[in-house]
């Protein structure tokens, strides 16, 4: 009953107006008594595809609208990377928080809205730890001696893994410090490439 209820919230019956119809009790027990089509609506519900499908459709055919075209909008529903390592994770990351710069969305990583980097550095300015995070220009042995705690609060994942000194949450890298990598967001935000914003000089 719950599959049907889920189902019908996102895709309810709709009549020969195209408005939506109330979903009663008595449609719902028919959708749930035919086992072949919940356990469809089951994996349906909890693919990512789906989703993603769900996520992109309303905007793909707002923007053909207004464009007066048909057809698909996006070029794919999602991108899988394979990630082996944890330097490929620090890269993806960087990446992640750049994107907003690389479109031009924003002039610095750390004023996007809806970005990890901005999390990180308003929680380390709140904090009043920018003097701690700024060790880094002293070097890695420096920075580190001086993070203990400063990702502790933090919802985020801890970019340093500080669990040999006792942290309890798991980190991305051992010896890795948040100062060390805002400073590679930094430096990977001046790159110059074709067809994508930079951060200026």
């Amino acid at each position: 009953m719950d599959v049907a209820r889920r189902w019908m919230a996102r895709y309810p019956p709709r009549g020969s107006d195209r408005k939506p119809l109330k979903v009663t009790d008595d449609f719902l027990k028919l959708k749930a008594d035919n086992a072949s089509s919940v356990a469809a609506t089951r994996k349906r519900l909890s693919s990512l595809g789906s989703f993603m499908k769900c996520l992109k459709e309303p905007l793909a055919r707002l923007a053909n609208k207004q464009d007066g075209c048909t057809g698909a909008f996006f070029e794919g529903r999602y991108k899988s990377i394979a990630i082996l390592d944890e330097e490929a994770l620090v890269s993806v990351c960087a990446c992640i928080d750049l994107n907003p710069v690389a479109a031009g969305i924003v002039a610095l990583p750390e004023e996007s809205p809806h970005t990890s980097i901005k999390e990180r550095v308003v929680h380390v300015k709140a904090t009043g730890r920018i003097a701690d995070v700024s060790e880094i220009r002293n070097g890695s042995v420096a920075a580190t001696a001086v993070t203990e705690g400063l990702e502790r609060d933090l919802w985020l994942i801890p970019i340093e893994d500080r669990r040999k000194q006792g942290a309890l949450r798991e980190g991305m890298r051992e010896g890795f410090t948040l100062g060390q990598y805002l400073m590679l967001v930094d430096y990977t935000s001046r790159l110059v490439r074709d067809g994508k914003a930079a951060v200026t000089a």
